[in-house]
């Protein structure tokens, strides 16, 4: 991993700079605490996790985490991250984040065993473009099948196919 763009102070103060205003003019009754990633995840090495708690948590996890998911979005547009470092910084609320990537990871290896069983590609559902990367991750050793994102945002998707030779 490259060196982190922030040390944990600068980015609290910045992310607090933006996301406090927000979430006050929003009314969300949430806090936030930055602090270095600590993760057991082959998958996702971010520096930083932006983790909420607060009475209207449930608010920002509906609908598979939308809001949570607009917030993190919208910071990392304001505090202009480039798009190739933004997988250094993620946002989670009661661990929603952490249990999605293990579900992902389980929906990958699954769809790829049916894959390699019927020689016939499987297509996911529209993704997230780091829902996307974690299929893909969770994939890449896999010498016997390819994914490939396939579409337009927001309804891009993952697709698995038989490696080629193995078609």
């Amino acid at each position: 991993m490259s060196e982190p763009i922030w040390t944990a102070d600068e980015i609290q103060q910045k992310i607090a700079g933006f996301l406090k205003p927000v979430l006050g003019t929003a009314r969300l009754q949430v806090d936030f605490e930055v602090r270095p990633a600590s993760l057991d995840n082959d998958l996702i090495t971010p520096d930083y996790i932006v983790d909420f708690q607060g009475r209207d948590i449930d608010l920002l996890l509906e609908q598979r985490a939308e809001l949570l998911l607009a917030l993190e979005q919208l910071t990392l547009e304001a505090l202009r991250v480039p798009h190739d470092e933004r997988y250094r910084l993620v946002f989670d609320a009661g661990d929603y984040r952490l249990m999605r990537i293990e579900e992902l990871r389980l929906a990958a290896e699954a769809a790829a065993e049916r894959v390699k069983k019927t020689g016939m590609p499987y297509r996911f559902g529209p993704m997230t473009s780091r829902e996307r990367r974690i299929i893909h991750l969770a994939l890449r050793d896999d010498p016997a099948v390819e994914t490939s994102s396939e579409g337009v945002a927001p309804n891009r998707q993952t697709v698995i196919y038989a490696a080629k030779g193995k078609r």
